[in-house]
């Protein structure tokens, strides 16, 4: 792009919108944060008429059912309230897993939440072993390169495909104290079974030359470390999604706002939904992975029934910068400075004035230096977070406090001023699903059997998308689990 843009469209708090790397196409294989891109096929179905129309960027949006063709009833085994990546994961896995129908239904449409706004990565460097986070992480990790393996043995690219490449991590530390942290963190990695490796500076200006390195620098090494492209993912996702179409067992409602639940008179049990156009009848399940905005949708669909369950996931506000064409920089691997580790504890920065960003006595800001190269040689740069309800305006202020900030590591940056990169640059803006334990709800619902909560992933949708959806359909289905639930269940949690 020429000039800057807002990758976020602009939703309204009730609304059932999801908000937040291996070589080529998705093949049916296991694997599971949030939002559907723009795919080029179209489908067809037995008994939905699809169109396409092209956007501003000149590829076509996915294909949808106009308001005249909808049917006003329709019966699914399963229906996912939400098309990011976690929603678009459990669609597909549902259909390579089983052989049930799905349908996806979003108010919006795919890659207009956190999914497109993202970086990319599918990092374990800042996950620490033996936490609730680590397994799932881990198994994820898994799920992404066993797809990008079986791509490779069908002669297609990941990298082309899904954006796909593994890049190794270098979570970056600059103080005695950080590199203390930095050594035990890689003899846990270790321990826990994951090639990790410590750098000195010397060692780490030899992997990454463009990184301001002194006596005092170091780094966590993570070899296996991948990126992935998430639009290109969620393209890759609705076109394999879209393969089961034509066998009766796929949908998509895109441009369908959730309005209410319909329950049975018997045992209480959601029968279907009811969207803006159409009702949506259900046989087995219904999974809400709305990203940020699971729980004002689900307080909304609740309000008139006895049931109490307050979600309290929100939304946490963040901001990407992206240099285009930025040809005289160059990354070989994803970095990220090692206090994006308590990157989730966010204060507001002495350095910006509280006047300019607080607009609510909660919210607040932090930003810490991520850097990742994509696959088109794009620099991408973060990360912001802030508490800023569901507010999508880029904010000038943080782009330049990340870009500051970047510049402190990465001096060949400084010899550009803010100012000079503003026709070259593209800035993203995304609303992350923040759950106050920092660990994402996957499970049924109190007092909803048949209905299940996959969200508050924050700023790991990507990462976790494959574990969450083969856990969330092995509940479902009744299958063994891969990876203890418990920590993740809904229960005691809203």
């Amino acid at each position: 792009m020429a000039a800057a843009s807002t990758l976020l469209s602009h939703p309204k708090p009730h609304t059932n919108d999801d908000v937040s790397s291996l070589r080529s196409h998705f093949k049916p294989s296991s694997f599971a944060s949030q939002s559907t891109s723009f795919g080029s096929s179209k489908f067809a179905s037995k008994s939905l008429s699809l169109r396409t129309a092209a956007t501003r960027s000149g590829r076509p949006e996915p294909a949808t059912l106009s308001h005249s063709e909808s049917r006003s009833d329709q019966t699914f085994d399963v229906l996912v309230i939400g098309a990011g990546i976690i929603g678009l994961t459990i669609a597909r896995q549902f259909l390579i897993g089983s052989d049930l129908s799905v349908a996806v239904i979003d108010k919006s449409v795919p890659c207009s939440g956190a999914t497109g706004a993202g970086q990319g990565y599918i990092w374990m460097g800042h996950k620490t072993p033996g936490s609730d986070l680590w397994d799932l992480g881990l198994r994820s990790q898994k799920l992404w390169e066993e797809l990008a393996e079986s791509l490779i043995e069908q002669g297609l690219d990941p990298l082309q495909l899904l954006g796909w490449k593994k890049t190794g991590s270098l979570l970056v530390g600059r103080t005695p104290e950080d590199l203390d942290v930095l050594k035990r963190r890689v003899k846990q990695v270790c321990e826990a079974g994951l090639r990790a490796e410590y750098l000195s500076s010397s060692d780490l200006h030899v992997k990454e030359p463009e990184l301001l390195v002194d006596k005092d620098t170091g780094a966590a090494f993570l070899p296996d470390d991948c990126q992935l492209d998430a639009r290109r993912g969620v393209e890759y996702l609705e076109q394999g999604n879209r393969n089961y179409a034509s066998k009766g067992r796929y949908a998509e409602f895109y441009n369908h706002p959730v309005i209410s639940l319909l329950r049975s008179g018997g045992n209480g049990d959601v029968v279907a939904i009811k969207t803006s156009r159409n009702t949506l009848h259900c046989k087995k399940a219904i999974v809400v992975a709305a990203g940020c905005w699971s729980g004002s949708l689900m307080r909304d669909l609740l309000k008139e029934s006895e049931i109490v369950l307050d979600v309290p996931v929100k939304p946490r506000k963040g901001h990407l910068l992206v240099l285009e064409n930025f040809n005289s920089f160059h990354l070989n691997h994803g970095l990220m400075e090692v206090g994006y580790v308590d990157h989730q504890t966010a204060n507001p920065l002495p350095s910006i004035s509280t006047s300019e960003l607080l607009n609510q006595d909660e919210q607040s800001l932090s930003v810490s230096m991520t850097a990742t190269m994509d696959t088109m040689g794009n620099i991408i740069l973060g990360s912001s977070r802030q508490f800023a309800g569901f507010c999508t305006e880029l904010e000038e202020s943080i782009i330049s406090r990340i870009w500051e900030r970047a510049g402190e590591f990465f001096p060949k940056l400084k010899e550009k001023l803010f100012s000079d990169i503003s026709k070259s640059r593209e800035v993203r803006v995304g609303l992350r699903p923040y759950m106050p334990d920092g660990k994402p709800v996957i499970g049924p619902m109190p007092g909803l059997a048949n209905v299940f909560l996959a969200t508050g992933h924050e700023g790991g949708g990507l990462s976790l998308a494959l574990g969450t959806a083969e856990m969330l359909t092995d509940m479902v289905l009744g299958n063994s689990e891969k990876v203890n639930s418990a920590p993740f269940t809904v229960h005691g949690r809203c």
